[in-house]
Parts: structure tokens; sequence; C-alpha cells
């Protein structure tokens, strides 16, 4: 139990890394939902898939290559750690180059506005650049450090975005009064501002070891790390083809209120993303331990658990985080979306727990086709569906691509590295959260009591059912 409650002491860390900058972000769904028209806020949305997508391709599956090699040959870390950055540094040097010499042509061509690529353009580079002094804070067990230039990001990010987006029209300041007609370019100066900041920071660890370049070891991290960037480029289709479509099919207006809905399953999404930063470095280094797949089984449970606990407290008290978080009614109309996109992000979530057994095995491979398979579905369902049936089309498909990731990657688990999983008590858990939170929702139409009578209920049943685990690892 010492072992876990080193992981879960981790994970908190950097889920604080995680939920801080998260909270912030809050403020900021609140600030463009208030003073972006739905619109301009569908313009937002699209320059962050386009920033989502690039980030992988630029990348190449580094940071996770980076992990795999870094934590197993103790003897080559420097090495390691300085092909890693030398590869990184050189294309994106070299792309980020060559793109801004027919920047005009590349933005026409994704029907871009040249100033909005510009700027993604530099958002892009700066970012690229420290995936490997990240990576090297995460693998040498430096989450405090790593927290704290997190948060210097998002502080920055947040604190511009308040001043062009709200003390400049309260207070009347004149300042860069171009952009004031397209006030969402606000945003991204704000972000540029915040990546160069974080690049800054970051800079000494380019010069703190020897720079030597193997090609070997190269070749390694590119075999490795290949498959997980297809795989990476899927889940970016899985996550944003949705918000990409609408606007095309429905309308920007209903794009924006969507994806601001979207937003407020963050909560989920924190959840899961401080989890994976605590997890896959844990996962790495205790894979040659005897008890290492009861390991797996133990954090799966409780990580359901917890992420069941979310979807029915959010759903539940939806009424109160819709008012928090998206004042402006002009975007509720898309609220229905929220359980839906709750409960496909804890599949998501399920999903990364899996998704250790072909990074173990050196068999990323696999995760690219189960990715592609979800990207297939999501493709083909969001076209077929989005006329028929509107937005929603989008989150029930979000739900189905997860959730069939989830079956099929459980299913070649037991085959290439079984981990013994307490399936009934996680499908108890999933069933039990997802049937008491759809019936308070579109049953009871959210009302308070009976989604709280539930919520309790559900409490209860953890109680029971874990008592004794819980005890135990508190007292570990």
């Amino acid at each position: 139990m010492g072992t876990l409650k080193r992981f879960f002491q981790d994970t908190f860390i950097y889920g604080l890394a995680t939920v801080l900058p998260r909270l912030m972000y809050f403020l900021l769904i609140r600030l463009h939902t208030d003073t972006l028209e739905n619109a301009s806020y569908s313009d937002n949305t699209t320059f962050y898939i386009y920033a989502a997508f690039f980030n992988v391709l630029l990348t190449y599956g580094m940071e996770t290559s980076f992990f795999r090699f870094f934590t197993h040959d103790k003897k080559n870390k420097s090495k390691i750690f300085s092909t890693a950055l030398i590869s990184l540094t050189v294309t994106t040097l070299v792309i980020f180059t060559l793109v801004l010499l027919f920047n005009k042509e590349i933005a026409d061509f994704f029907k871009l506005n040249l100033v909005y690529f510009n700027f993604l353009l530099g958002v892009l580079a700066l970012d690229t650049l420290v995936v490997v002094p990240f990576a090297y804070l995460r693998a040498s067990g430096k989450p405090f450090k790593f927290s704290l230039i997190k948060l210097s990001n998002v502080f920055i990010y947040v604190l511009l975005n308040y001043f062009f987006l709200w003390a400049i029209p309260k207070y009347n300041i004149h300042f860069m009064e171009s952009f004031k007609s397209e006030p969402v370019q606000y945003v991204f100066i704000s972000n540029l501002a915040a990546s160069a900041f974080t690049f800054i920071l970051l800079l000494p660890y380019f010069f703190r070891t020897k720079l030597e370049f193997s090609t070997s070891i190269l070749k390694k991290l590119l075999s490795y790390g290949w498959p997980i960037m297809v795989a990476g480029m899927a889940y970016v289709i899985n996550e944003n083809f949705d918000k990409w479509l609408l606007p095309q099919l429905l309308g920007k207006d209903v794009n924006g209120a969507y994806s601001a809905c979207y937003k407020i399953a963050v909560f989920m999404t924190i959840f899961i993303q401080g989890f994976r930063l605590g997890a896959e470095p844990f996962f790495f280094s205790h894979a040659k331990e005897k008890n290492a797949k009861t390991t797996y089984a133990f954090v799966m449970k409780y990580f359901v658990i917890l992420g069941s606990l979310m979807l029915l407290f959010v759903t539940v008290y939806l009424d109160w985080f819709k008012q928090m978080l998206v004042a402006n009614s002009s975007y509720w109309v898309a609220i229905s979306i929220v359980p839906v996109v709750l409960l496909a992000n804890l599949f998501l979530g399920i999903y990364f727990n899996l998704s250790i057994w072909y990074k173990l095995i050196d068999k990323t491979r696999f995760g690219m086709y189960l990715s592609l398979i979800g990207a297939l579905i999501t493709i083909i369902l969001n076209y077929l569906l989005i006329p028929i049936i509107g937005f929603m089309a989008s989150a029930y498909t979000t739900l189905i691509a997860y959730s069939s990731m989830v079956v099929i990657s459980y299913l070649l688990s037991r085959k290439y590295y079984a981990v013994p999983y307490d399936l009934s008590r996680i499908l108890m858990y999933l069933i039990l959260s997802t049937s008491f939170a759809f019936t308070s929702f579109y049953v009871f139409d959210n009302h308070k009591l009976i989604g709280t009578l539930l919520l309790f209920l559900f409490l209860g049943i953890i109680y029971v059912k874990e008592k004794k685990e819980i005890i135990q690892l508190l007292q570990s």
C-alpha cells in the first residue's frame, strides 16, 4: 500500500497542477461567454482545434517515447534527454521557418484568418520546444517545479485575458485599438505571451546537459513514438471533429453554444489529466515489480469510483455549474449534452488507464489502431446523425467512440498483458452512477432533492463495498 500511497500523492500534486489552472480557466469560460458572441466563441474553439492537431504532429510521440526509454535505460539518461531535445528543437525550427515563408497560402488552405494563423504558429512553436524539458521534470520526479511552471503559464494567460477583455473596455483603456473590432484576437495574444514566458523559464534545460546526439537512440524514440503520434491525431479527431463540423452543418452560433456547454464537462477532464500526469511515470517505473498488475487493477477500480462520483455530482448540480461558468443564457440551448459528455470522458479516462498494456510491451501500434477506430466512428456518426438529431448527435457519438475503444482495448489486453481488473465492481459503479445521473437529469428534470438523494445513496454503496480497503490505504 505504501507504493500506492506514493502514487496517489504524486497524482494529487500533478492534479493540482491541472486543477488550479482549470479553476482559472473556469473564470475564462465565464469571461469569454460574457464578452464574445457565439460565433466568435466558435472561432476561438476552431483556433484550439488546429493547435491541438498540429501540436501532435510537431511532437511526433516524443514525450511518451522519452518516458519509456528515460525510465528504463539508466545508463543513457543524459544521451536520451539530449537526443530528444535536439530532435524536437531542430524539427520545430525548420518547420516554423518553412511555414512562415508560406503562411498566407497555408492559412488560405485551412480557411483561417492570416492573423489568427500567425498567432497559432507562434504558440505551436513555443509549446513544442518545451515538451522535452517538461517531460524531464515529470520523469525526474519533480512535480512541484513542473506544477509551478504550469501554473505561471496559466496565470499569465488568464491575467492577460482579463486585461484585454475586461479591463480595457471597462476603463476605456487605449491599447492595441486595432484588435477591438475582433476581441477574440486578444485571447490568442494572451496565449502567445504565456507560451513565451514558459519557454524562458525552461530555457536553462536546453543547456543543462552535454549536447550529444545518438542516431540509434533517435531511431528507438521514433519507432516507439510514431504510432503514438497517429493515435494522438486520432484522439484530436475524437475530441474535436464535432466542433469542426458543427459550424459547417449547423452554423457558428450553434457550435459556440455546444462548445461552451462542452466546457462544463471540464471537471472530468481535470480528473483525467491529473491522473495521466501522475500515472504514466508511475506505471512505467513500477512495471518490473511482482505485484505490478495487482497495483494497476487497484488503481483502475478507484479511478472508476472517483470518476463515477464526479459524473453524478456534476450532473446533479448542473444548474449551479452552468450559472457559475456560462451565465449567458444564449449558450444554454446545448446544456443537455453535459451528462453524456461527462460519461464519454469517463470512458476516455478508463481507456487511458487500460492503455498501459500496449505501452509496457512496446506494442504502441495497438494504441494507433484503437484510436483510428474511434476516429472512424466519430467521423461517420457525426456526418450521419447531425443532420437528423442536431448537436446531440455529437455528444452521443463521442460516448460511442470512447466506450468502443474501452471494450476493444480490454479484450486485447487479456491476450497480451492480462491485468486482474475487478470487472464486476467496475461495471457496478459505472452502471449505478450512469443510471442515477441520467435519471436525475433527463427523467426528473434535474430535481435537486432527488438528485442529492441518489448521490448519497451512491456514496453509501461505495462506503459499504470499499470501507476496508480505504482504511487500509489511509493507514499505510
